[in-house]
């Protein structure tokens, strides 16, 4: 990959950074208010596979599902009836019965309070479409309720770790640099004479002095390409 500037390319290596949790994200269950104590792990795809084997795309559901998706999205996602939609559903929360708990506590502190949190105390003020007489719009704010703690988690966890890696790489006169965020990947321009040092960077920043009980794991790849990753 080239990367242009002052007029001419320079060729560089490209540092791509994929955390682990966000492959799982019951992980996180593990941190909030109701613990899962029965997750050693989270119900990964394959997991989800062998408990539904007629599912071709286990991951979409079991994503789907812990974010709160409707039977109606999960019928139209599959192509298949609401009613085998609410059977696959009811099937998934009785393997995981402390997802569905998780879920209905979410709901219910939105309307005590008001509002969701994420694990960092970030606010997301719901009442106002808990309380709407338009169904749909109460239905995505209790679906808001499910998923700020998880998504807003992470959407935090990745922002905090950009920002003390922008910060370490300026503190070392580093001319590699972060160009690009993916979800939950860190995708770096870095000087081939920088790497090893970046990669220490990298590892020590992302993995924010291990805040959870659950490690946050890393993968780092390199190449001159993204597609090489």
């Amino acid at each position: 990959w080239s990367v242009w500037g002052k007029g001419k390319a320079c060729r560089g290596t490209l540092c791509i950074v994929h955390w682990h949790l966000f492959q799982h994200p019951t992980k996180l269950l593990d941190e909030l208010p109701i613990p899962c104590e029965e997750f050693d792990h989270a119900p990964t795809a394959k997991e989800f596979a062998e408990v539904f084997s007629e599912l071709k795309d286990a991951k979409a559901v079991n994503f789907g599902l812990i974010y709160g998706q409707t039977r109606y999205g999960l019928a139209s996602s599959l192509e298949i009836t609401a009613d085998e939609a609410q059977d696959f559903i009811d099937k998934y929360f009785a393997a995981y019965p402390k997802v569905k708990d998780y879920m209905d506590k979410s709901i219910r502190e939105a309307y005590q309070y008001g509002y969701s949190k994420t694990l960092y105390g970030r606010k997301r003020y719901l009442m106002d479409e808990l309380t709407s007489s338009n169904h749909a719009i109460k239905e995505f704010a209790e679906r808001s309720a499910i998923n700020t703690p998880l998504q807003g988690t992470a959407a935090d966890l990745i922002k905090i770790a950009m920002i003390k890696l922008d910060d370490k790489l300026k503190d070392n006169n580093l001319q590699s640099k972060i160009i690009l965020q993916v979800h939950d990947e860190l995708v770096l321009e870095v000087k081939n004479s920088e790497l090893e040092q970046v990669k220490k960077l990298v590892k020590k920043s992302m993995e924010l002095e291990q805040p959870f009980k659950i490690p946050l794991k890393l993968d780092i790849q390199v190449g001159e390409s993204w597609q090489e990753k």
